[in-house]
C-alpha cells in the first residue's frame, strides 16, 4: 500500500466535503453557526483548490471543506495531502468521482526521495468499500514509476540500469525479457540503435519484454530510451542539456503504461520494446554526413546528430511491424517543436487511423488526460529527402519539426497497421496541484482507459 493510502478502516476517517463554487453559499447555509462563524472568521473564501479544516465544539478537527471549480476538474485536490495534517481522510464523493479524485490524491503525495529525505508523510486517503482501490493504486504506482526513472540522473539510470528496471518489473508481472547488447546490434541487424549509441561507456542495446497470451490480439509499445542526449557531434548548449536525462521518457512511459496493462491483467500479448543509448561524443560517435543502412534497408543520412531519438526508433519501428501488431504504440520526447506548437502540458499525438485516433480522443476527454492530433502533412515530406540517402533524419528548414519528424518515423511502419506516434514533454517546469515540478508520465492514463475499454 502506497503510504497516501489507507484501506482497513474509515470510520475513523476524516471527512472531506467536496463542495462546488457555485454552491457554497447553498452549503454554507445548511451549516451550524459554529461552521458558519469560523470561516467567517478565518476568511475562508470558495476558490478552486481552497480547504479549511473544521472543528467541533471541542476544538477538534471535525471535517474539512475543499472546494472545487466543477467536479470534473479532481486535480484541485492535488495538493491536499501536504496541506492537511497528517491522518486519515475521506471524500464525500459517489464511486465513480471518487476513483478520480483519489488519483490526483495520490498523486499529489509523490515525493523523490532516491537522493532526499521527505519533509513529511503525506496524510492518507480512504478508500470505501464502492471504489476500487486496487485499480486506483495501480495507476498511481505506475505513474510513479515514470516519475521516478525521469527523475532519476543519467549516472545512476543509463541503458543497463534501465534494462534493469525492466527486468525487475517483468519478474514482477511474470514476463519474459530478451536485451541485444552493444555489437550484438550489428549481428542482428539493428544498426541504427547501436550508430547512435556506440560512443557511450555503456553500450547500446534493445530491450525487449514480453506478456500475456500470444493467442490474444498483439498490442505493441515502443519507448525512445535516450538516457542521455549531449547531441553528440552537433552538440546541445549547456543550458538545453540540463533536462535531457529525462530524454529517457519515452521508455518510462512504456513501462509504466506496461505495468497499468500487467496488473490488470488485460487480455492482450503484449510486447514491450526500448532502444536504450546514450546520445554522447568520444572519438567513434558518429557525424553528420553519415549515412546509416537501417534494418528495413531504407538509407539514413545524418543531417544532425541531435535528431537521434527518430534514428533509433527507425530499426525498432521495423521489429515491431514485422510482428503485425493490432495496435502499435511509440511513446518519444522527439522535438522542441511539438513544445513550440502545443506548449509543455500538451502532448502531440500523430496517427494514420482516424478511427483510431477518434476513439482515444474521448477516453483523454474523459480521464482529463489531455492530447492534442497534429497531421501526418505528407507534403512536408520533401523537406527530410536527400540526394545522397533514401531520407534525411533532419529537416532541410526549421518548419515543421514535429510533423517531419513523425513522417520520418511514418517511413519505417506500413499504413495497414494502426499506428499511434506521440510526441510529448513529460516534465512539469512549475509544480500544479497532482502534478508536482520534475518528471511527468502524459498520456498513458487515456491510453489504458482505451486498452481497457478495447480489450477487456
Amino acid at each position: 500500500m502506497l503510504n497516501c493510502f489507507y484501506s482497513l478502516d474509515s470510520k475513523n476517517a476524516t471527512l472531506i466535503s467536496i463542495v462546488l463554487q457555485d454552491q457554497f453559499d447553498l452549503w454554507l447555509n445548511k451549516q451550524n453557526q459554529l461552521i458558519k462563524n469560523w470561516l467567517a472568521a478565518t476568511q475562508f473564501k470558495s476558490d478552486p483548490g481552497n480547504m479549511r479544516l473544521l472543528p467541533n465544539e471541542m476544538g477538534e478537527i471535525d471535517q474539512v471543506v475543499c472546494c472545487v471549480s466543477k467536479i470534473q476538474n479532481f486535480w484541485e485536490v492535488g495538493a491536499l495531502p501536504f496541506s492537511l495534517p497528517e491522518g486519515n481522510y475521506i471524500f464525500d464523493l459517489a464511486a465513480q468521482d471518487y476513483i478520480l479524485f483519489a488519483i490526483a490524491w495520490g498523486l499529489g503525495a509523490y515525493q523523490f526521495t532516491r537522493y532526499k529525505k521527505p519533509k513529511r508523510l503525506p496524510a492518507k486517503l480512504v478508500f470505501p468499500e464502492s471504489v476500487d482501490g486496487k485499480y486506483i493504486i495501480n495507476i498511481v504506482e505506475s505513474i510513479y514509476l515514470v516519475r521516478d526513472l525521469i527523475n532519476t540522473p543519467t549516472d545512476d539510470m543509463g541503458p543497463s540500469e534501465l534494462a534493469e528496471v525492466t527486468i525487475s518489473y517483468a519478474k514482477k508481472n511474470r514476463a519474459k525479457v530478451k536485451q541485444i547488447i552493444g555489437e550484438q546490434l550489428l549481428k542482428k541487424q539493428f544498426p541504427s540503435i547501436y550508430t547512435v549509441g556506440r560512443a557511450s561507456d555503456d553500450p547500446p542495446r534493445l530491450i525487449d519484454l514480453r506478456w500475456g497470451n500470444p493467442k490474444h490480439a498483439k498490442v505493441t509499445l515502443i519507448g525512445k530510451g535516450v538516457c542521455f542526449d549531449s547531441g553528440g557531434l552537433d552538440l546541445k548548449p549547456s543550458s538545453a542539456m540540463l533536462l535531457m536525462k529525462k530524454d529517457m521518457a519515452g521508455g518510462a512511459h512504456v513501462l509504466g503504461l506496461a505495468n497499468m496493462m500487467m496488473q490488470a491483467k488485460l487480455p492482450i500479448y503484449l510486447r514491450v520494446l526500448i532502444p536504450a543509448v546514450e546520445n554522447v561524443i568520444s572519438g567513434n560517435a558518429y557525424r553528420p554526413g553519415d549515412i546509416i543502412t537501417s534494418r528495413k534497408g531504407t538509407t539514413i543520412e545524418i543531417g544532425n546528430t541531435d535528431a537521434e531519438g527518430r534514428v533509433i526508433l527507425a530499426d525498432t519501428l521495423t521489429e515491431a511491424v514485422s510482428e503485425n501488431p493490432d495496435l502499435l504504440i511509440d511513446i518519444t520526447t522527439l522535438t522542441g517543436a511539438a513544445r513550440v506548437a502545443l506548449g509543455t502540458e500538451l502532448p502531440a499525438v500523430f496517427s494514420n487511423n482516424d478511427a483510431l485516433i477518434k476513439d482515444l480522443m474521448v477516453h483523454a476527454n474523459k480521464v482529463k488526460d489531455p492530447l492534442w492530433q497534429l497531421p501526418l502533412f505528407e507534403l512536408y515530406r520533401d523537406s527530410i529527402m536527400t540526394p545522397f540517402a533514401d531520407i534525411n533524419n533532419a529537416s532541410t528548414d526549421g518548419y515543421g519539426g514535429a510533423i517531419t519528424a513523425a513522417l520520418f518515423l511514418k517511413e519505417f511502419v506500413p499504413d495497414n497497421i494502426p499506428w499511434l506516434h506521440f510526441d510529448l514533454m513529460a516534465w512539469n517546469l512549475k509544480p500544479r496541484p497532482g502534478r508536482p515540478q520534475g518528471g511527468e508520465a502524459m498520456a498513458i492514463r487515456a491510453l489504458f482507459d482505451y486498452l481497457c475499454v478495447r480489450f477487456k
